[in-house]
């Protein structure tokens, strides 16, 4: 018996299958499949446009430019989008466009449980479907705040029509007390004070009516500035946009100047993502993650993204990456200064330029032009903010990877946010079988623990959390806190705030709740990290290990409907970036760019 030939998924080609099409400059637009047949389709989708108060004249022969804002009112990062947008829209109308907005998902990192992270992926799909399903010719992605951003290239990636980044950027420092604040690490760092008993109420409240005076996403290196930073060094928005604050007037120039780039870009159709996110934009990435002492999120990022457009980005690049790499952006929680400081040095174009010969700097980006020439006039470095590649400010690169009996498919650690003195290291384990243990035990005064000893937390990875929250900084115990201890060893399967710091080994892959070794370590057991030979193993006999893991009993998972059990279905482990598995890349098979559908003909109905 023959077995049957497997059909193409591709859709039809409208132009081709289309006699009603007029022959005009507008029939190579994309859109034109919606807009340019006179029959009845073609009437549909015009008197649609033209309801919301738009004439013929406007989408006739102009280009329509889609513009993804992850505006809420939930999201204070993304407060001011609507004024961005507006600047986009302008920029767009005056290349000759049409602007048309639309909302997505959008994700707030402090108010969305369990964790914005759960939800990156749904955003995505939000994303990826929406600019499918219209009538786009190119689409800007407006996104600020931390999984927005690589949520909106993910979607972006695997829809795969035109499509530029703009970021909202940084916010204004906060104050408190004369001394200007990064919004989540002297957050961090006050808490400690106050639980050590060094800091009043009173002081932690006036703390609070100033710790965000304006709308922007992180004001240090955390998760958010990461992203935007990494957006730039991918090529997927223009060229020195990255670390423009949020409420400086360059910022609504950016916009509008990416409105105008759309505009161009749909004309030409492209670059297309999947010729930008190539091999060599995605180790300019990571060499600028490494040098501005990044956010550890962004690796889980920068693996979902890359298989997105196919390509089986390993864990071990970062390290490779990171041991060449040094850190040359003094910037908290890595650093002394904030992204505003960093803005004012030149920002993001700066770094990159004196990266250079660590770049490959004949990368295409959104420009049409490479990543080098974008950075050119780009100013040298300053010396205290950015660094000589000759003199950095650490040897090697913010993050390293690590791996073992402990964490077989891979850990990391920021290591330039961590004590040196700890990252070769050797301590009994202290576990907390999840994040409601630890909360009910760690300031237990009878807690057997000492500054030797190793936190470890479980079950709050992808699958046991679930998605993966930032509760890999666990607490320092109020009892070594009050004896002056700012850190100690910390383990766990989770991810850390961006903006967070201390040694802390995050994304351990496996996790417990997958039957990772992480769920069978035991109070005591002695556990070896060094992170110059890439080592995090758990002291006890293999034998032992192998006993405890075959007896070993997974939890019960925390949903059987709904989009939490799409999830847990479907969500792949740390080490392969956290997202769906169906959603990745089909190996040989080109991105579906065009939906299924009526876009033609005399058929009645929607």
């Amino acid at each position: 018996m023959s077995t049957p030939q497997r059909q193409s998924s591709s859709p039809p080609d409208e132009k081709e299958q289309n006699p009603n099409m007029e022959d005009s400059p507008q029939a190579d637009l994309r859109s034109a499949r919606w807009f340019a047949a006179h029959d009845l389709t073609g009437f549909v989708h015009r008197t649609a446009i033209q309801a919301e108060g738009f004439s013929s004249f406007a989408i006739k022969d102009r280009p329509v430019i889609g513009i993804a804002n992850s505006w809420s009112e939930l999201v204070n990062c993304n407060i001011h989008f609507k004024l961005l947008a507006d600047a986009v829209k302008r920029g767009v109308l005056m290349a000759g466009g049409l602007p048309l907005e639309f909302p997505t998902i959008s994700l707030g990192e402090s108010l969305m449980k369990p964790s914005a992270m759960q939800f990156r992926n749904l955003m995505a799909m939000d994303v990826e479907e929406s600019i499918r399903s219209y009538p786009i010719d190119a689409v800007v992605l407006l996104g600020g705040c931390d999984k927005t951003v690589p949520a909106q290239l993910m979607g972006a990636a695997s829809a795969d029509i035109p499509a530029i980044m703009l970021t909202g950027g940084p916010q204004e420092p906060a104050v408190f007390r004369g001394k200007q604040l990064g919004v989540g690490t002297d957050t961090w760092k006050y808490a400690d004070e106050l639980r050590a008993g060094r800091m009043t109420q009173a002081d932690f409240d006036e703390l609070e009516a100033s710790a965000k005076p304006t709308a922007g996403h992180c004001s240090e290196m955390g998760t958010a500035s990461t992203m935007t930073s990494i957006t730039e060094a991918l090529g997927m928005c223009l060229p020195s946009t990255a670390a423009i604050p949020a409420v400086h007037a360059r910022r609504a120039q950016a916009a509008e100047e990416t409105g105008r780039r759309a505009v161009e870009m749909a004309l030409t159709g492209g670059p297309l993502p999947s010729e930008i996110l190539t091999p060599d934009a995605f180790d300019n990435a990571i060499t600028l993650l490494m040098a501005v002492g990044g956010s550890t999120n962004a690796v889980i990022h920068l693996l979902a993204l890359a298989r997105r457009v196919g390509y089986d980005l390993d864990l071990d690049r970062f390290h490779q990456i990171s041991e060449r790499t040094p850190r040359i952006v003094n910037v908290r929680p890595s650093g002394e200064y904030l992204v505003q400081q960093l803005f004012n040095a030149g920002g993001i174009g700066a770094v990159l330029k004196e990266l250079s010969p660590l770049l490959k700097g004949e990368a295409i980006t959104v420009t049409g032009e490479t990543l080098a020439a974008g950075f050119a006039n780009s100013p040298q470095p300053d010396g205290d903010v950015i660094s000589k590649l000759e003199t950095p400010f650490d040897a090697s690169g913010g993050i390293a990877v690590v791996r073992g009996s402990l964490a077989p498919k891979g850990a990391v650690i920021k290591r330039s946010a961590a004590s040196p003195d700890l990252l070769t290291h050797r301590g009994p384990a202290v576990v907390f079988d999840d994040i409601f243990d630890l909360g009910k035990r760690v300031d237990d005064p009878n807690l057997d623990i000492t500054e030797d000893s190793v936190l470890v937390l479980r079950n709050c990875g992808p699958v046991g959390a679930p998605g993966m929250p930032e509760w890999g900084m666990l607490p320092i115990p109020e009892k070594l806190l009050k004896r002056g201890i700012r850190d100690v060893v910390r383990i766990s399967d989770a991810r850390m705030s961006g903006t967070a710091f201390g040694t802390t080994i995050l994304h351990i892959s496996p996790e417990a709740a997958a039957g990772g070794p992480l769920a069978v370590v035991q109070d005591g057991d002695m556990i070896v990290l060094d992170v110059s030979t890439q080592r995090l193993d758990l002291d006890i006999p293999s034998d032992e290990l192998e006993r405890r893991l075959a007896d070993l009993t997974l939890p019960d998972r925390k949903y059987t409907r709904g989009y939490g059990r799409l999830y847990l279905d479907h969500v792949t482990q740390a080490d392969e970036g956290c997202d769906f598995d169906f959603l990745q890349a089909v190996p040989g098979e080109e991105p579906q760019r065009m939906p299924y559908g009526l876009l033609s003909g005399w058929q009645g109905g929607w």
